[in-house]
C-alpha cells in the first residue's frame, strides 16, 4: 500500500510540475506575442481605414516599436515583469519540492 501512496504523491507532484511549467511558458510567451498581436491588430485597423496591408505594416511596426521603447524606458517596469516570472518559477519549484516531504512521510 505504501508503494501506491508514493506513486500517487509522485503523480500529483508531476501534475503540479507540468501546471507550473505551463504557466511559466505562457507568461513569458505572452511577453513575446503581445507586441506581435498589437502589430497584427494595427495592420487590420489600417486596412479598415483604407490603407493596404504593406503600408499598414510600415506604419504599425515602428509604432509598436516606439511603444515598446517607452515601456522599456519606464523605470523598474521591465524588471518587475521579469521578476514576476522568476517568482512564478521559484513558487513552482517550492511547491514541487514540498511533495518530497510528503513522500518521506508516506514511506516511513
Amino acid at each position: 500500500m505504501k508503494k501506491v501512496n508514493v506513486a500517487l504523491v509522485r503523480l500529483l507532484q508531476f501534475v503540479v510540475f507540468v501546471a507550473f511549467t505551463f504557466m511559466v511558458i505562457t507568461y513569458f510567451g505572452a511577453m513575446i506575442l503581445l507586441p506581435l498581436d498589437a502589430i497584427a491588430l494595427l495592420i487590420k485597423l489600417m486596412g479598415v481605414v483604407g490603407l493596404h496591408g504593406f503600408i499598414g505594416a510600415l506604419i504599425a511596426i515602428p509604432a509598436v516599436g516606439y511603444l515598446s521603447l517607452i515601456i522599456y524606458r519606464t523605470p523598474g517596469l521591465c524588471k518587475m515583469i521579469v521578476d514576476t516570472g522568476i517568482d512564478l518559477v521559484k513558487t513552482g519549484k517550492t511547491r514541487v519540492e514540498a511533495f518530497n516531504e510528503i513522500v518521506d512521510a508516506v514511506k516511513a
